[in-house]
């Protein structure tokens, strides 16, 4: 016999974006089961640059102090191009209560936003727990019911008025639901490297070097690291192993001379990189009768300016009081319709203004040749020299949620670096 689990709301995906609203619901009495594929929380090379926005919000949650020690404030981005600094950001300049992101492993997120949700009653977490069926009323075009779950001691199924596809970019729950959606590919994909941070570098800045068409992000990492994302063409992966290792380790030459030692004694094979698949997708409807879309698997981004998780979490935060309310006024399937269409109107357009950001941002890192090359570090120069239009841009991606206030006051309860 089947064992069966019974909850308001089952989330498949225990990343940020389901742990989070799990624990929001739960806070609010409305009683949920996660389920995470994964056996542990270790995600390697996986978004752990959380956004001023996002910053604020754990702090609101009440997150932030227990993560004291976990993390790293950026103050600084800068852009090389061609060996020449043409753009650089002191998020100090930022006159909001959380003008710096942060780089935040997700092992201590996670696991933080789990022990906050089992402090709540209803709040359970089920880990090796993969999701292959959704229940269906009525057969395969009927409302969603809940999910049939396979663990290590056999299949469950868990019932819920709602379930909630927080799984991702490659988002399954998605696929069975059989919701139409758009996959845009980029004209690259990133090849991943985890390095010794170099001690000539502080570790309080982002860099982004460009030479060309090649590029580079370069994202201090807790404690002692370096991540680092170079651009390869779309399905070039194939053609770039091909060469050889050495061929990474010059591109790499080319981007960072600084690395050049560490990258030969550290990557001696493929087995230390990991290749990253860039697209976005765009679903019309985040929701259909019994299931609702949020995350990655709603609207999923690129990893330029770290938006993945902070969009993530404004999701959630969006999502609990709506499907709160909905339950309050009796949890009828047309009222939890009607919190999941509020909810994608809530967020469409915000997720649309960093679709584009990013987009943009694609496109000048792309341009190459004499010519494309001088466009892009005179754009990049103009939007140095622009204060004002440089926080308007930067605006777009990192501040959001949070309102502007004294700054006087937001650097004296600014909190000091963990790492500095």
């Amino acid at each position: 016999m089947t064992a069966e689990l019974t909850a308001q709301v089952c989330v498949v995906g225990g990343g940020p974006a389901g742990l989070t609203l799990a624990m929001e619901l739960a806070k609010r009495s409305v009683s949920v089961v996660v389920l995470e594929q994964s056996g542990h929380f270790n995600r390697s090379f996986r978004g752990e640059s959380v956004s001023p926005d996002s910053v604020w919000l754990l702090d609101q949650l009440g997150l932030l102090d227990r993560l004291e020690g976990e993390y790293a404030q950026m103050h600084h981005m800068e852009i090389i191009d061609s060996g020449s600094t043409v753009m650089r950001t002191n998020f100090a300049d930022y006159d909001y209560p959380h003008p710096y992101p942060v780089e935040l492993p997700q092992p201590a997120l996670l696991s933080a936003l789990a022990a906050a949700g089992r402090e709540h009653d209803g709040f359970t977490l089920l880990q090796s727990a993969t999701a292959v069926g959704l229940l269906r009323e009525g057969g395969e075009s009927g409302a969603v019911t809940g999910v049939r779950v396979r663990t290590p001691r056999g299949e469950i199924t868990v019932n819920a008025a709602l379930t909630v596809a927080a799984d991702g970019r490659f988002s399954k729950v998605r696929e069975m639901s059989q919701l139409p959606y758009e996959k845009l590919p980029l004209d690259r994909d990133v090849i991943w490297m985890r390095l010794p941070f170099p001690a000539e570098w502080d570790s309080n800045t982002y860099r982004i070097r460009i030479r060309g068409g090649e590029h580079g992000l370069f994202i201090p990492t807790h404690p002692d690291s370096v991540r680092v994302g170079m651009n390869i063409p779309k399905g070039g992966l194939r053609d770039l192993r091909s060469q050889g290792l050495s061929a990474l380790h010059e591109r790499l030459d080319r981007l960072a001379p600084e690395l050049s030692d560490t990258v030969r004694e550290v990557v001696r094979s493929w087995s230390e990189t990991s290749m990253l698949d860039i697209f976005t997708t765009v679903v019309p409807r985040w929701s259909m009768p019994g299931l609702v879309l949020m995350g990655d698997a709603a609207h999923t981004l690129t990893p330029i300016l770290g938006q993945g998780v902070n969009h993530a979490i404004i999701d959630a935060v969006t999502l609990a009081p709506l499907v709160e309310q909905a339950f309050a006024d009796g949890g009828s399937p047309a009222a939890l319709g009607r919190a999941g269409e509020e909810f994608q109107r809530s967020r469409e357009e915000a997720v649309r203004r960093s679709r584009g950001l990013q987009l943009r941002q694609e496109r000048l890192f792309a341009l190459d040749g004499k010519v494309g090359g001088a466009v892009r570090r005179s754009l990049y120069r103009v939007v140095d020299r622009n204060r004002a239009l440089q926080h308007r841009v930067l605006a777009r991606a990192y501040f959001q949620v949070q309102q502007p206030g004294p700054i006087v006051a937001r650097r004296i309860a600014q909190r000091p670096s963990p790492r500095v």
